[in-house]
């Protein structure tokens, strides 16, 4: 299905890689620290996801970053889904793929959550309203984009281990040092948080190599992915039913335990 855009993204080739006024990253862990304590406080509070993120970059990012859009794949994707926005809140076009399709699940998913990508978008504006329109920016907004699809495809929900999973997994597909840090100090704190036998850092583990072993969903045609069944897809990805993860359900509700409350706490 062909999605309409109304918005144009840097495709052309007078679009530098790197815009000149863009900062160089820093390794800020001390400052990434004091940043995940704000955000244990409010989980809903991703201003503070950003900020840890970019408090630990990925060492290989722009390495990573320039393979991929000077590739046939890269130059194709950017030219076909120059943004993904208008393409994952245009609900009434995804309903139209077919039944039992990721697209269908999405929809489901963030209608019930009550979320969107242009929320998504608009909290990282708040933090970082500065756009540089250069390469590098469109390739780090496809991963930023798609964090809600994660869900869906792996199969983790938004309590607090499911995001934790989720990140694990992101860090598995794209290793920044955020990823990685807040899946285990949020695990980490969990534990801390609850005395249980659920296997947390089994379940995060396992995330994390699952993501490891499945193709960079940013680097895939989001519309493509939409409109396949979301069993095959699944397979077709190396995404596995993540059973830890289960299993902490499990065990966090033989103890009393609401896994979707606040940080896990005591129902």
């Amino acid at each position: 299905m062909k999605i309409d855009h109304d918005f144009t993204a840097p495709s052309d080739s007078q679009t530098p890689f790197v815009h000149p006024e863009r900062p160089a990253a820093r390794f800020r862990p001390l400052k990434a620290l004091h940043h995940f304590r704000e955000l244990i406080k409010d989980k809903e509070d991703t201003e503070q996801v950003f900020h840890i993120f970019e408090c630990l970059p990925r060492p290989s990012f722009r390495k990573d970053a320039k393979a991929f859009v000077e590739s046939d794949a890269g130059k194709a994707l950017l030219a076909n889904e120059p943004a993904l926005q208008h393409i994952l809140d245009d609900h009434d076009r995804l309903r139209q793929m077919p039944e039992g399709s990721l697209a269908h699940a999405y929809c489901d998913f963030m209608e019930k959550e009550g979320l969107s990508a242009a929320g998504l978008i608009a909290e990282y504006d708040q933090f970082s309203p500065r756009k540089y329109n250069d390469l590098i920016e469109w390739y780090g907004f496809r991963q930023r984009d798609t964090h809600d699809l994660l869900h869906i495809l792996t199969g983790y929900g938004r309590d607090a281990l499911g995001e934790q999973c989720v990140l694990a997994f992101t860090y598995g597909q794209n290793p920044a040092l955020g990823n990685l840090f807040i899946a285990y100090a949020g695990g980490l704190n969990m534990k801390m948080q609850v005395k249980s036998k659920a296997p947390v850092f089994k379940a995060i583990r396992q995330a994390q190599k699952m993501g490891k072993a499945c193709p960079r969903i940013s680097e895939e045609s989001i519309i493509d992915l939409l409109a396949q069944p979301l069993d095959e897809l699944r397979e077709r990805l190396h995404i596995k039913t993540p059973h830890f993860y289960h299993q902490a359900h499990e065990q966090y509700r033989a103890e009393d335990v609401d896994p979707y409350a606040m940080l896990v706490q005591p129902a």
